[in-house]
């Protein structure tokens, strides 16, 4: 058994995360502020021996380095961000508090002495300039460079994965760094209006549909690779079971447009409509794709649930505990 501290461990990855480290018979403590994240998604384990929730904000250092006290793994995976619409509207606030939550965790592990420490980056960091396709290059490690994102939500990624390796390099912190690409799945505020991705507001839709109409925000050709939450855990797991410290990706390397995947999400609800374009709102980088050759060479991971089978688990679940959706 190891102890592990999961921030954001109330949210959509990190809950899934503790669930998976309890599991396997791990200590976790899990901190979180609710700002995105909800008690529900983690009622299972408040029972369990061997997992601690504390509601805090990680935002004041004093906090994060009292719970970080003897662990021997952090896993900085909490942060204010959200959809395309909120990370298009809002700036100042994320860029604000992750980069006091990435500071504080690295001082927390630095103080502390803490053996291990994991950084949640995004597929936010690569440049603009090249995402302006449908049919983008895959996206590989070392395109991050020069650094152009289309959002301060990757610039903040960017410099926080800088500071990173700073810490490593001053202070021989071992770290590991994954940049996520779209990782999709089942969780209450997965489905959350202002914070949820994609595959969640398409099957909400869908759900929905005809009453409102099925509306896709911008053309339908913008293009994305998800990657279902079970594969992302997996991924991660081996990372840091690995000796590889450089940043890699985790994600799908299939493509697909919004068009087909409002169509999918139509399909498993046995529905048919006439989809709705809204070119007012945001769309994001024209195409974006993780290249997974890297991943596959140092740690034999690629995905093993289609985007078909998990677009069904999670509208079945969807279905099952719509009721208890929030901020839909």
């Amino acid at each position: 058994m190891s102890k592990h501290l999961v921030t954001g461990g109330a949210g959509f990855i990190g809950s899934h995360l503790c669930r998976r480290l309890v599991n396997q018979g791990n200590e976790v403590i899990a901190v979180d502020n609710f700002l995105a994240g909800t008690i529900k998604n983690i009622k299972d384990l408040l029972g369990c021996s061997n997992f601690l929730f504390i509601e805090g904000d990680l935002r004041n250092e004093e906090l994060f380095i009292e719970v970080a006290k003897g662990v021997d793994c952090i896993w900085a995976i909490a942060a204010n961000m959200g959809g395309i619409k909120m990370i298009t509207d809002v700036a100042a606030d994320i860029v604000r508090d992750n980069i006091r939550l990435n500071i504080n965790a690295l001082e927390a592990c630095r103080i502390n002495k803490v053996p291990h420490y994991f950084y949640s980056s995004s597929a936010c960091v690569y440049p603009e300039y090249r995402q302006q396709d449908i049919n983008v290059i895959p996206l590989k490690e070392t395109d991050a460079f020069p650094a152009q994102p289309d959002q301060f939500y990757g610039w903040e990624k960017i410099f926080a994965e800088r500071c990173v390796y700073a810490y490593k390099k001053d202070y021989s912190l071992n770290v590991r760094v994954v940049r996520f690409h779209n990782i999709f799945g089942e969780a209450y505020n997965a489905f959350d209006s202002q914070r949820g991705k994609a595959p969640a507001h398409m099957i909400i839709k869908a759900i929905k549909h005809p009453n409102p109409p099925f509306v896709v925000w911008g053309d339908g050709k913008q293009t994305r690779s998800f990657c279902y939450i079970d594969d992302c855990i997996d991924g991660i797991l081996k990372l840091m079971a690995s000796d590889y410290d450089e940043p890699i990706n985790i994600g799908s390397d299939r493509l697909i447009s919004m068009t087909d995947l409002a169509n999918m999400a139509l399909s498993l609800a046995s529905k048919d409509a006439e989809l709705k374009y809204d070119l007012t709102k945001p769309q994001g980088v024209r195409g974006r794709n993780s290249d997974n050759t890297l991943v596959k060479k140092v740690l034999n991971w690629s995905p093993q649930v289609s985007l078909e089978k998990g677009m069904e688990i999670t509208y079945k679940w969807a279905v099952e505990h719509y009721d208890e959706l929030e901020g839909l």
